[in-house]
């Protein structure tokens, strides 16, 4: 947690910015595993942690703008709880941590809000994520779950305060990112044929507990990388694979790192390795280098893009014009998704508040394949936190289907590319802070380039 200014600030600012009305904010409930008591590890709203720093479950807010109050929905411990929890600072003292003065039990929330409806008092909530958060806008605003899309305003105040990293926010994103490295340079130095995936996961997963920090997303971590978001890792290391891994730390505070890395399983990359893993570097350095605030990050996208085109013709894997290429979406068969996205509290940073809003600006996006998974599209400004994370891709399926198609044929070498559907795929990642005069990588540094990898080997 922060200081009790920092919130009362945050919740300041976002009252100024609406104006008016009633905003609601809903935190998480524990959440069943495979039964009522055996529960996912806790993880609060990101957004209400950013304006309240409870992680506390079971809690709900309300800011009523025009009465001026700031309230907190919730129950103390009981004595049940307090025997199997142990003793914590009651709610009351929790609350005054942040600056919050008024408390009411959480029950009391219909009613308030209710008394709120009644006044013709307009209620702003942003885009429930969970069943349980459906469930209670529908129960305390009569609203059905088809129809809850979150108030816009809303949305984009939240957004206009959350996309600025404050010093302090800076702090513990680079923590989570230090740790983050580690775990990468850990895998780096263990892998070896034979292993099996979940034995590199395991010395990672190490690194994170040993520095008091959870996972903030799923592990990637595969000999298969040509699939995105393969979480599988019961597969056995063999000589002459690529190991990909995407994977990250959060710090106590929430917020989040996020970095990728491609390893061969053996001391070495092969020749036809480093080709495209050189291509895919390039990529990423020349995206490296073009981050200043105010370029628009699809530009640096379409930059990548090209530099992975150009690349991919050296080795007669694409021809034709590289401006083409790019412009009709032919790169999209080995780059399929964007260069990067938002991060903070959430690793990709207030996405339950929708991409339009956060990367767009409320600008519609592209639907071309590939393009449109690009996350993060609007001009750089100074205090954005966002990755870097090109990648190059040899999907089976994928190669087939646009063959079968005829798709692309003036600038794709199937016949060629026939030969690479047993390569994998290649990513690397790093987090960048956007200054202003340019930008700054967030922790340590992760090998890049194969001679640095081929070191830890």
């Amino acid at each position: 947690m922060f200081a009790k200014e920092t919130y009362m600030q945050r919740r300041a600012l976002l009252k100024k910015k609406l104006g008016s009305g009633v905003l609601l904010f809903i935190g998480n409930d524990e959440c069943g595993l495979n039964y009522e008591d055996n529960t996912f590890r806790y993880r609060q709203d990101s957004t209400f942690l950013y304006y309240f720093g409870l992680s506390c479950a079971g809690l709900s807010a309300i800011i009523d703008i025009d009465n001026d109050k700031e309230i907190i929905f919730g129950d103390e411990l009981s004595i049940d709880a307090i025997v199997w929890m142990g003793s914590q600072p009651t709610l009351h003292e929790k609350c005054e941590r942040v600056g919050i003065k008024e408390i009411m039990p959480s029950a009391e929330i219909a009613n308030y809000l209710d008394k709120c409806v009644q006044k013709g008092k307009i209620i702003h909530y942003l885009p429930p994520y969970r069943p349980e958060h459906k469930l209670k806008l529908m129960d305390w605003l009569g609203i059905p779950p088809a129809s809850q899309e979150g108030s816009i305003p809303f949305i984009r105040a939240v957004i206009a305060q959350r996309s600025y990293k404050s010093e302090e926010e800076i702090v513990e994103i680079e923590k989570a990112c230090d740790v983050t490295a580690d775990m990468h340079i850990t895998a780096m130095k263990v892998l070896r044929p034979g292993m099996y995936e979940y034995e590199v996961v395991a010395e990672m997963n190490r690194v994170a507990e040993a520095n008091n920090c959870e996972l903030s997303f799923a592990t990637i971590a595969t000999i298969n990388g040509q699939t995105l978001h393969n979480h599988y890792h019961g597969n056995k290391v063999k000589p002459g694979d690529l190991f990909l891994i995407d994977a990250g730390a959060e710090v106590e505070s929430g917020y989040a790192g996020d970095m990728s890395s491609t390893i061969p399983a053996d001391k070495k990359f092969t020749a036809r390795q480093r080709e495209i893993y050189e291509i895919q570097n390039a990529m990423h350095l020349e995206s490296v280098k073009a981050l200043r605030p105010g370029i628009p990050y699809m530009d640096v996208y379409e930059l990548s893009a090209h530099v992975m085109v150009d690349g991919m013709k050296t080795l007669g894997l694409m021809k034709g014009n590289t401006n083409d290429a790019v412009h009709e979406g032919a790169h999209a068969l080995f780059y399929p998704h964007g260069l990067g996205h938002m991060m903070g509290l959430d690793v990709h940073d207030m996405e339950n508040l929708g991409e339009l809003w956060v990367g767009y600006n409320g600008q519609p996006k592209s639907t071309q394949f590939g393009r449109k998974s690009q996350r993060l599209a609007i001009p750089l400004e100074p205090g954005f936190v966002h990755t870097v994370e090109p990648g190059i891709y040899f999907i089976p399926e994928l190669i087939d289907m646009w063959k079968a198609e005829r798709k692309f044929t003036d600038f794709i070498n199937y016949d060629k590319v026939e030969t690479y559907k047993d390569f994998g795929g290649i990513r690397n990642e790093e987090d960048y802070l956007i200054t202003e005069t340019g930008a700054r990588r967030l922790g340590k540094k992760i090998p890049l380039t194969p001679e640095e990898v081929e070191t830890l080997r």
